[in-house]
């Protein structure tokens, strides 16, 4: 089942806002630190640190886990329990089950859910982390060393027993609180091996390396293509600033990727730019014969301004190396 995704009016955001600013000293002083998503001063950057950490530590056996429609299956009265362990006060908790149980509009019906948190709000990630802090001490109390960012976790051992032991507990616990691992998404991986790594936030993780995973490729792709398509009429150096725009903020999070993640995507970039210089030149077809290459050198789209993610990566390397 798809997500529904609800769209607050700004009173429902107001008293969202003032529901979590309630909330959210109460328990955030009690969350394990194995949690990473929607935490203040904790993000994606520190999980990535921490599974990086553990592989370099010899962790490299992998619990990679997947809790099937985990916003959407969540159970409210295990959940409100949860919340009435540490929270008294009955307005709160009678503005929380009103939040709960609104009502969801599909097409001109509306229908009460009877599991789940309303995605779309500002209170519906802290109630996740609510509802999974009962794993996170769990997994620390055996001594697991588990990282999760909202309901996307992977545990790291040291063997394959192990892990088996890691994956047999979190099954127990998430069939004792109303919630299901995905069968075909959950796995054990020896993270050493080719073509057996593991994903984690946007990334690959392979024998001791990283890189953006398939589908992290494939959205930067589907979001250039559009701004590079062979008829676009706007000036070139106007392409190049919102191509830049795209790639300077991807680098950001994926410059940790492995040094030959890099060039393939600048010699992309610079071919679908050359595709589109062509054209105007009144040529057919893409640009992939020496001649486009020697009239449009990859010098040439450096002088024009493009980002080049090559030299950015070696100017990281160069400045972490000192």
């Amino acid at each position: 089942m798809q997500s529904e995704l609800t769209v607050p009016t700004v009173r429902d955001r107001v008293a969202q806002a003032a529901l979590r600013h309630v909330l959210e000293p109460i328990f955030e002083r009690d969350f394990g630190d194995q949690s990473y998503g929607f935490r203040p001063k904790r993000g994606c950057k520190d999980a990535l640190r921490r599974v990086n950490g553990l592989l370099e530590a010899g962790q490299h056996w992998v619990v990679d886990a997947d809790l099937k429609s985990y916003f959407d299956t969540i159970p409210q009265e295990a959940l409100m329990k949860r919340v009435e362990e540490k929270v008294s006060d009955g307005r709160v908790k009678e503005m929380l089950r009103a939040y709960l149980n609104q009502e969801v509009m599909e097409g001109m019906t509306g229908w009460v859910p009877e599991a789940g948190t309303p995605q779309g709000s500002g209170i519906s990630p802290l109630l996740s982390n609510i509802y999974l802090d009962e794993l996170d001490q769990r997994m620390k109390q055996l001594g697991y060393e588990m990282v999760r960012y909202a309901d996307d976790f992977v545990i790291l051992s040291r063997s394959e027993e192990e892990a088996q032991r890691a994956l047999e507990e979190v099954k127990q616990w998430t069939t004792k609180a109303g919630l299901t691992l995905h069968p075909e998404k959950t796995r054990i991986v020896d993270a050493r091996q080719k073509r057996a790594g593991f994903d984690f936030l946007g990334y690959h993780f392979e024998r001791g390396l990283r890189w953006p995973r398939a589908k992290s490729m494939k959205k930067l792709k589907e979001t250039i293509r559009p701004k590079t398509k062979r008829a676009n009429g706007r000036s070139l150096q106007m392409i190049i600033e919102d191509v830049n725009r795209t790639i300077k903020g991807w680098y950001q999070y994926f410059k940790h990727s492995h040094w030959t993640t890099f060039q393939p995507i600048d010699g992309w970039i610079r071919g679908r730019l050359r595709s589109m210089l062509r054209k105007r030149n009144r040529k057919q077809g893409r640009a992939r014969t020496k001649r486009d290459h020697e009239r449009w050198p990859n010098a040439y789209f450096a002088e024009q301004g493009l980002f080049s993610l090559v030299t950015a990566s070696a100017h990281e390397r160069q400045s972490s190396s000192r």
